[in-house]
């Protein structure tokens, strides 16, 4: 599966790796550890858990301590963030659920609880995403491009 994001740097990311799907190589540096740390993280059930050590000094040793609080920090505010929004039941807006609809449905996040807070996507408004998906990868290359 790739991503806008990816398409940039020449790479090609799997997103199938942070849904547990079995995916071994994300095409991300030091992936494998990364989502180790995050799985820890998320399910760690107090401080100093087993398993958040180990994925933590995993992650410490192949990509260094700036990597490491870079990861520590996402979690952190994705949590956050994802708490706040189930707590409040906000949807996803109309523009991004459109163009984020196949990739949830590809990843089947659409299974999880709060997904009910957010209105079904039309098959026509579903292509349109994915058109905006290629036109936004478009976008930010030929912006990369002038920015050199």
């Amino acid at each position: 599966m790739l991503r806008a994001s990816s398409k940039l740097t020449g790479s090609e990311a799997d997103l199938h790796a942070v849904m547990g799907a079995g995916a071994t190589h994300t095409g991300v540096a030091h992936g494998q550890q990364l989502v180790a740390f995050a799985e820890a993280a998320v399910a760690a059930t107090h401080e100093g858990d087993p398993a958040l050590a180990t994925a933590r000094d995993e992650l410490l040793a192949a990509a260094g301590p700036a990597a490491l609080v870079d990861a520590a920090a996402v979690v952190g505010n994705f949590q956050r963030m994802v708490r706040i929004a189930d707590g409040t039941g906000i949807p996803i807006d109309h523009g991004m659920n459109a163009l984020t609809a196949g990739m949830r449905e590809d990843l089947g996040i659409d299974r999880f609880g709060s997904a009910a807070n957010t209105a079904e996507v039309s098959g026509a408004a579903k292509a349109a995403g994915r058109l905006g998906q290629t036109a936004a990868a478009a976008a930010m290359k030929l912006a990369s491009r002038l920015r050199k």
